[in-house]
């Protein structure tokens, strides 16, 4: 069939059409997604499909109703679409053992802050530095997470604990490293380093087996097509056939992971066997301890290089794989540990442990890198901010492009609260008569620079709860404010009910304050930028912990010492034993699975560009999905189809509809509804959904229209189309609720429905309806309808204020 063959007005066609529904985060029933208790998947698996109403299971094979209903439907006066649900809810909080995922935390924000640069062009020499510092600052966090794994099994346990016999008292899983063969302090080490590196070993395991099952689904073929770039002349990032599908580079820094954690531990092994072995005429010979210095110190050289190398390849799907780096850097590793370990087992009469495990000191090593790290991705995350198009901001970029700076600093800090945290624990569970580190204990402890870092998280818990409590000040003063304009929006309704006013101003207001994160995480990184660094600088200066080394200064300031320290080091390890209690409930309770899993619905939308060990990126196998299903369906049946999600739904479905080919695009329509796209996404991600590739898709796109309501705390306008002629995307903002009090036909008081429902708006069906007629007229060849049903009422008191927020209407009313 031509497309611009001249044809029946379009409520008279015969094809086909169909609704594709996507839901949002925490996912939702298929039965529930479709209103019908009966329903039948009709492709996908277990994990990931795509499901339909069982009346509804061969409705393309059934006539189409003379007065144009939807087919094997009620009549319905005008052509309605078949429903189809894509339910990807199990993606991310399917199994029980998904609820660990919680531990892998650091690594995923860590991987957030790869995409969160500016929307500089792709080719500016500052990309690939950008992308070479996130990706060092993931392996820092790797070898922090092996380097804590040692702290507790290789000092605490078999160097400290184990050579007191106070500590090993009533301790019988001790006694094969207390005494006999095994006691000798190498031997101890090298039977304690199985945990750290069966920890790699199964991190290295958990990312193999999460890639085969979640994102090692191949996009479908495409022919080569136009695409609308972005000011520049640079493609849109999600319309690039590879994005979706990076195996090389997963593949790769697995590798480079795997081979840290190992070097990490023979590392640990190593500095305690050279720091005994300094002294002269010991037994073992000296070239076997400089043979394995050399080997140490080539792989850590071998590891940066394969981290440091080319990253993601877009431009075609990234199938290939780096053999020498992918099998070769690990196995090396492996050997080295070996190497390693045999000499640190070897026979030295006299050899004892005492204090700390020599090289404790990385630690502080460790947290002034990821500092460094993280400045130098700030000054690059500046430079790439300055050279990106005009617009490509507007002024809406979190934090003026340093947002991926700060992120990736907040993952070392909150890497260094769960590693420190849970050494803490345990030197407390092994010293339970004493305290570690204090005279009188048991054992030394950790090192000193973890009871700095608890002693500033009390700090850094009140610059938050300072920001809440002027956050929840500021709400409280918008509420008041816009409370005498709410009724404004509602004609002929009664105006006693001030109470119901106050409701929705409320409602208002508290959804705004998501547009006041970027102002929060600058607080956070800020505070805790300056608070580690004198964190760092008190341990280093000092050599001990606050309490103690506060013994000196005037008034009550060492019994305030005392008490941060002390309320600190509980929380670092309260925050440990709440993640595992979490766990543990996830993994007999679904419902707590699934409310984890709304976690990992945000924060594991994009691949894995940056930490290898990072929860697996479910959008891998939900846009491939959507993709196929838009593309297969519509080739076979020739008809009309609108992907319809909500919340991060709609993120799924714009980058479906991004990796479409033109034949099909011109196929589909788009309808998004409480979206993300710009209020979160365009603001964190601008280079992937800034106002360029924002208007891009708009342009790439024929049918798009995007609802959205003051009263969301999540979704909001894309801020596209509407100029040059072009249609007008946003229809908003909706009245919510959609009574103001009661009527006849409205006896009860309607809710206030934020971010949910937004399917119960007759907006909803209008707007649907009004796609597919447009769908229509554009295969026709006919006169382009308006985009949309009429907006209605407008908003009252003068539209949006000053500062050009698309949230901050005058009045605040939700108009319809």
């Amino acid at each position: 069939m031509s497309e611009n063959r001249p044809g029946p007005p379009a409520a008279e066609h015969r094809e086909p059409a169909l609704e594709l529904l996507v839901h949002g985060v925490g996912g939702t029933t298929p039965q529930e997604m479709l209103g019908d208790p009966r329903t039948v998947r009709v492709t996908g698996d277990g994990t990931a499909g795509i499901h339909r109403r069982t009346d509804d299971a061969d409705a393309e094979g059934r006539p189409q109703d003379p007065e144009g209903e939807r087919p094997g439907g009620p009549a319905a006066g005008r052509a309605r679409p078949i429903p189809e649900a894509y339910c990807w809810s199990n993606l991310t909080s399917g199994n029980s053992a998904r609820a660990l995922w919680l531990l892998l935390l650091p690594f995923m924000v860590a991987n957030l802050a790869h995409w969160m640069r500016p929307a500089a062009p792709a080719r500016h020499p500052a990309q690939r530095i950008y992308d070479v510092l996130v990706r060092l600052v993931a392996l820092s966090l790797t070898v922090l997470l092996t380097a804590a794994a040692c702290e507790v099994a290789l000092d605490l346990v078999a160097w400290q604990c184990a050579a007191s016999a106070r500590c090993t008292g009533g301790k019988s899983w001790l006694d094969p490293i207390a005494g006999g063969w095994w006691s000798q302090p190498g031997r101890r080490l090298v039977l304690a380093a199985l945990l750290p590196a069966g920890l790699t070993a199964l991190l290295w395991w958990l990312s193999h087996r999460t890639w085969s099952a979640y994102e090692s689904a191949s996009p479908p073929p495409r022919p080569p097509g136009p695409a609308h770039p972005q000011p520049g002349g640079e493609r849109p990032a999600l319309s690039l056939p590879g994005f979706w599908y990076g195996r090389r580079l997963v593949s790769r820094l697995r590798a480079a992971h795997t081979a840290a954690g190992l070097l990490t531990v023979a590392t640990a092994l190593l500095a305690a066997a050279l720091d005994h072995d300094r002294r002269p005429g010991g037994p073992v010979p000296a070239a076997w301890g400089w043979a394995a210095a050399a080997a140490v110190t080539a792989g850590w050289a071998a590891t940066v290089l394969v981290v440091a190398r080319k990253g993601r390849t877009e431009s075609e799907p990234d199938e290939g794989i780096d053999r020498l780096a992918s099998t070769v850097l690990p196995g090396a590793a492996l050997g080295v540990l070996v190497l390693v370990a045999g000499y640190a087992a070897w026979p030295r009469p006299g050899w004892s442990s005492s204090a700390q495990l020599p090289g404790t000191g990385a630690f502080a090593w460790l947290t002034l890198l990821q500092g460094a790290l993280a400045a130098a991705l700030a000054v690059t995350a500046y430079v790439l901010h300055r050279a990106a198009p005009p617009g490509s901001c507007a002024g809406r970029c979190a934090m003026g492009g340093l947002g991926g700076a700060a992120v990736a600093l907040l993952a070392c800090a909150l890497g260094g609260v769960l590693t420190g945290g849970a050494a803490q624990r345990v030197a407390d569970w092994l010293d339970k008569d004493g305290t570690p580190g204090v005279v009188g204990g048991a054992i030394a402890g950790p090192p000193v620079l973890l009871s700095w870092q608890a002693a500033v998280i009390p700090l850094l818990l009140l610059v938050v709860l300072a920001f809440a409590l002027g956050a929840a000040v500021h709400a409280a003063r918008e509420r008041r404010r816009l409370t005498p304009g709410i009724v404004d929006a509602y004609e002929g309704e009664p105006r006693e009910l001030a109470s119901r006013s106050r409701q929705i101003a409320r409602a208002v207001a508290w959804a705004r304050l998501t547009d006041a994160a970027p102002a929060l995480i600058a607080s956070v990184t800020a505070a805790t930028l300056l608070l580690g660094g004198g964190a760092l600088a008190g341990a280093a200066r000092t050599g001990l912990p606050p309490g103690p080394a506060a013994r000196t200064w005037p008034g009550p300031l060492p019994a305030v010492a005392d008490a941060v320290q002390a309320l600190g080091s509980w929380l670092m390890g309260a925050l440990v034993v709440l993640l595992v209690t979490v766990g543990r409930r996830a993994y007999r309770d679904a419902a707590a699975r699934r409310t984890i899993g709304i976690l990992w619905d945000v924060g594991t939308f994009w691949p894995r560009a940056a930490h290898p060990f990072a929860p697996p990126c479910y959008a891998e196998r939900a846009v491939p999905d959507l993709t196929w299903r838009m593309c297969t369906w519509t080739a076979r049946t020739g008809g009309r189809l609108v992907i319809s999600g909500h919340s991060q739904g709609s993120v799924l479905a714009a980058a479906a509809v991004w990796q479409l080919d033109p034949v099909t695009r011109g196929r589909v329509a788009l309808l998004t509804y409480g979206s993300p796209l710009e209020r979160l996404y365009g603001r964190w991600f601008p280079s992937c959904f800034g106002p360029g590739p924002l208007r891009a898709l708009s342009e790439e796109v024929d049918c798009w229209r995007n609802l959205w309501r003051l009263t969301d705390p999540i979704g909001g306008p894309v801020l596209v189309g509407g100029e040059d002629g072009e249609p007008e995307v946003d229809r908003g903002p909706l009245r919510d609720p959609l009574q103001y009090g009661r009527t006849p036909e409205h006896p009860l008081p309607e809710p206030v429905l934020g971010h949910g429902d937004y399917q119960a708006d007759p907006a909803f069906d209008a707007e649907r309806a009004a796609l597919l007629d447009r769908l229509a007229a554009v295969r026709d060849g006919a006169a382009v309808p308006s985009q949309g049903a009429p907006a209605g009422k407008p908003v009252p008191a003068g539209g949006p204020e000053a500062d050009g927020g698309p949230h901050r209407e005058e009045s605040g009313a939700p108009a319809g």
